[in-house]
Protein backbone atom coordinates (compact mmCIF):
# COMPACT_ATOMS: atom_id res chain seq x y z
CA UNK A 1 0.00 0.00 0.00
CA UNK A 2 1.32 3.28 -0.97
CA UNK A 3 2.29 6.09 2.04
CA UNK A 4 -0.39 8.20 0.53
CA UNK A 5 -3.62 6.08 1.44
CA UNK A 6 -2.25 5.10 4.77
CA UNK A 7 -2.23 8.55 7.10
CA UNK A 8 0.61 6.73 9.73
CA UNK A 9 2.65 5.62 6.91
CA UNK A 10 2.05 9.34 5.78
CA UNK A 11 2.89 11.01 8.73
CA UNK A 12 6.37 8.71 8.88
CA UNK A 13 7.16 10.66 5.64
CA UNK A 14 6.14 13.89 7.08
CA UNK A 15 8.56 13.34 9.73
CA UNK A 16 11.47 12.23 8.06
CA UNK A 17 11.09 14.99 5.33
CA UNK A 18 11.15 17.33 7.64
CA UNK A 19 14.30 15.57 9.96
CA UNK A 20 16.58 15.38 6.53
CA UNK A 21 15.36 18.90 5.30
CA UNK A 22 16.96 20.07 9.17
CA UNK A 23 19.72 17.62 8.93
CA UNK A 24 20.82 18.99 5.06
CA UNK A 25 20.35 22.47 5.97
CA UNK A 26 22.36 22.58 9.02
CA UNK A 27 25.03 20.79 7.60
CA UNK A 28 25.01 21.91 3.99
CA UNK A 29 22.95 25.35 4.03
CA UNK A 30 24.11 26.30 -0.19
CA UNK A 31 21.38 23.35 -0.87
CA UNK A 32 18.36 24.80 0.10
CA UNK A 33 19.01 28.29 -0.02
CA UNK A 34 16.40 28.66 -2.48
CA UNK A 35 13.29 29.93 -0.92
CA UNK A 36 10.75 29.16 -4.09
CA UNK A 37 9.80 26.53 -6.59
CA UNK A 38 10.52 22.82 -5.94
CA UNK A 39 13.58 23.34 -3.58
CA UNK A 40 11.44 25.94 -1.69
CA UNK A 41 9.15 23.29 0.05
CA UNK A 42 11.91 21.33 1.10
CA UNK A 43 13.39 25.13 2.38
CA UNK A 44 9.95 25.44 4.33
CA UNK A 45 10.50 21.81 5.44
CA UNK A 46 13.54 22.67 7.17
CA UNK A 47 12.62 25.61 8.74
CA UNK A 48 9.43 24.39 10.23
CA UNK A 49 12.37 21.72 11.82
CA UNK A 50 14.43 24.38 13.10
CA UNK A 51 11.78 26.05 14.62
CA UNK A 52 9.92 23.06 16.08
CA UNK A 53 12.29 21.09 16.83
CA UNK A 54 11.05 19.92 20.55
CA UNK A 55 7.95 19.17 18.75
CA UNK A 56 9.14 17.16 15.86
CA UNK A 57 11.54 14.99 18.24
CA UNK A 58 8.14 14.39 20.48
CA UNK A 59 6.38 13.35 17.36
CA UNK A 60 9.50 11.53 15.92
CA UNK A 61 9.59 9.09 19.75
CA UNK A 62 5.85 8.99 19.39
CA UNK A 63 5.91 7.47 16.03
CA UNK A 64 8.83 5.45 16.50
CA UNK A 65 7.44 3.78 19.51
CA UNK A 66 3.93 2.92 17.74
CA UNK A 67 5.94 1.47 14.77
CA UNK A 68 7.72 -0.44 17.53
CA UNK A 69 4.93 -1.89 19.57
CA UNK A 70 1.63 -1.37 17.81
Amino acid sequence: MSALFNFESFLTVVLLVICTCTYIKIHFPKVLEKKTGFRGFFWKAARIGERLSPWVAGCCLIMGLSILFF
